[in-house]
């Protein structure tokens, strides 16, 4: 109860405006096409749900395949809540997982879990056609057939509005670049987390695409290809998830047990850091004034990864106190040293 009250307390004194990177909407509700009428068809296309719901959660490519999952495959409803269809074109399974059940059946298998608080992404994106070049904006009807590849991969994407500034910025120079300064400067305005170039061409029939993501200081590349622009869209989305998630997933034997303490707490950051550390298995072991400390199984920098998407800004260890001087060493009728408490050895963080 002491503890409580001393946490209510700090949290209500610093009540304030919180940062934080996007919880991804929809994650457990999965759209698949159907192939086909009748049973089989919907039964396929509900396996197929289940195998893109293990991804988004795990960000494993393997982990659907995995053979403690074997009985959820050949189940799936037990952590299903309710099959529906949805009109086309094209035609499809609207699955709805239950988020309790399935993270269960997952941690049970082994497998750890990529939570909902995600990097969001800006994307520039460029389609070349016969009909010349242009820039995907938020309002235009080639937005949507992003935004539902990015649902899919589970991937929390914005999109630039394509003013006429922007369309001269999110040209071919600037989105085939190595340097992402231009694009960068004209996406501050979206507080976007990670911002992602495509370059996508229409070809032989089919469309190619060259993705360029940046992260921080960190820049990863690849190409991808599909029969439209909306499978196109679905594989750099999968791709950019791929590459995204070992960053904050910890695999299972890479983890563990260490405490981290964060400074500068309020009731909304109480609660907003609750959920980030809800993977982790955190257990709050100290309110000090507004500062916090809990246990966590976790990996050392995966975890300082998913901090710094709630805008957490790391503190340097605590340091080691000064060696008692020769008079407080057992020197006669020298009073007994104070016992110096040993510096704080987790991860410190403040807002």
């Amino acid at each position: 109860m002491r503890l409580f009250n001393y946490l209510a307390g700090a949290c209500l004194a610093l009540a304030g405006p919180l940062a934080q990177a996007e919880t991804v909407s929809g994650l457990y509700q999965v759209r698949e096409p159907l192939d086909g009428q009748g049973g089989e068809a919907r039964t396929q296309a509900t396996a197929k749900a289940l195998d893109t719901l293990v991804l988004r959660l795990t960000g494993d490519p393997k982990a659907a395949q995995s053979a403690a999952l074997a009985s959820l495959r050949k189940d799936p409803q037990q952590i299903i809540n309710q099959v529906g269809t949805e009109a086309g074109p094209p035609e499809a399974v609207l699955v709805e997982f239950d988020p309790g059940s399935s993270e269960r059946a997952l941690r049970q298998a082994g497998l750890a879990l990529w939570g909902s608080n995600r990097p969001s992404i800006l994307g520039w994106w460029l389609n070349d056609s016969v009909e010349g070049s242009s820039l995907v904006g938020d309002g235009q009807a080639a937005a949507e057939l992003l935004r539902r590849a990015a649902q899919h991969r589970g991937l929390p994407l914005r999109l630039p509005l394509a003013d006429l500034q922007e369309q001269l910025v999110g040209n071919a120079e600037h989105v085939d670049g190595s340097d992402p300064a231009p694009l960068r400067e004209a996406s501050e305005r979206y507080g976007a987390d990670a911002l992602l170039a495509v370059h996508a061409r229409e070809a032989d029939g089919k469309w190619q695409g060259k993705w360029q993501l940046w992260l921080g200081d960190q820049r990863e590349q690849g190409s991808a290809e599909g029969a439209d622009q909306a499978a196109l869209a679905d594989a750099v989305l999968l791709a950019v998830s791929n590459r995204l998630a070992p960053r904050y997933v910890t695999r299972p034997g890479a983890s563990g047990d260490l405490q981290v303490q964060v400074q500068g707490m309020s009731l909304q950051r109480y609660a907003e850091l609750s959920r980030v550390l809800e993977p982790y298995g955190a257990r709050l072991q100290m309110a000090d004034g507004a500062t916090l400390t809990y246990g966590v199984t976790a990996n050392r920098e995966q975890l300082r990864a998913q901090l710094s998407l709630a805008k957490l800004q790391e503190l340097p260890a605590e340091p080691q106190p000064a060696a008692p001087g020769p008079a407080a060493q057992g020197e006669p009728g020298a009073a007994a040293p104070a016992v110096t408490p040993a510096p704080f050895d987790g991860l410190r963080f403040r807002w």
